[in-house]
């Protein structure tokens, strides 16, 4: 697909690997419309060339006005990519209903919400791309990031189901699945209050540092922009696609045929729990 002109959005365009995307796509041609939630705090570097509008992927009214906003000024959008996300560390005890319900309406509902809003446009032009990005803890359940985990879990049931029932309107859908990257994504991790303290310190202290030791070795995140761009680009997309390296790319891929005393037990040894 020539991709010059194409009207693309990006939400989480002010940071990381999404603003990696909005800005390799724009440089590559495209119209690209990024997404943050508060554009006049945001500070456009030089090389940007995209328009960023105002989204909160939580808030329903927002994401619709967006939607709305953008829609009146193009005739209609040519692919979506979802990048804005939410991060947070802590066990599972210590966590509240409520820090489930903040990391969800981020990396599940802000996902929905931004397909609920562009899918109509997509199926009625019969044509359309969605790529959303996942992440390793979608395919395998981490240790201290137990709800984070089973958000990204539930966004993948959303894009298979998607994948299944776009199709017939010649809309595709793909997740993107990155590794570890070099962006300010772990710095904004959030942990939950309870953890500050208790029996599971230790341990969190342990899966922490092996987090942020995988972060600091990470890609760059023009990597991730580049896979993003050839999906895009593509005469057609894959149903996944992988971007980056680490072992705990290889372990994923082996997963479904090692043995579960194994998988926990490498699980265990990279996050420092033994």
């Amino acid at each position: 697909m020539d991709m010059r002109e194409r009207v693309v959005v990006v939400t989480g365009a002010s940071s990381g690997i999404g603003n990696a995307c909005a800005t390799l796509l724009a440089k590559k041609g495209c119209k690209v419309f990024g997404t943050c939630r508060s554009p006049s705090a945001y500070t456009r570097k030089a090389d940007e060339f995209f328009e960023m509008l105002q989204m909160n992927v939580e808030d329903d009214e927002s994401v619709a006005k967006a939607a709305e906003l953008l829609l009146s000024k193009e005739s209609g959008v040519d692919a979506v990519v979802c990048c804005a996300g939410s991060a947070l560390a802590g066990s599972i005890e210590d966590s509240s209903i409520q820090d489930a319900h903040d990391v969800m309406e981020v990396n599940f509902f802000g996902v929905l919400r931004v397909v609920k809003a562009f899918l109509p446009s997509m199926r009625e032009a019969a044509a359309g791309r969605i790529v959303i990005a996942g992440a390793l803890e979608g395919l395998m359940g981490s240790p201290y990031q137990a709800l984070y985990s089973a958000s990204k879990f539930a966004a993948e049931g959303l894009a298979e189901s998607l994948r299944l029932e776009a199709r017939d309107f010649g809309v595709e859908v793909c997740v993107l699945t990155p590794t570890s990257f070099r962006t300010a994504f772990g710095q904004r991790r959030r942990l939950v209050a309870a953890s500050e303290s208790g029996p599971y310190r230790k341990r969190l202290d342990g899966a922490l540092s092996a987090l942020a030791r995988d972060e600091a070795i990470g890609a760059s995140p023009l990597l991730a922009a580049k896979a993003v761009y050839s999906l895009l680009s593509s005469r057609r997309m894959p149903h996944r696609a992988v971007s980056g390296g680490g072992g705990q790319r290889i372990l994923a891929a082996l997963r479904p045929i090692l043995p579960v005393r194994w998988y926990e037990r490498a699980r265990r040894k990279h996050f420092r729990l033994e």
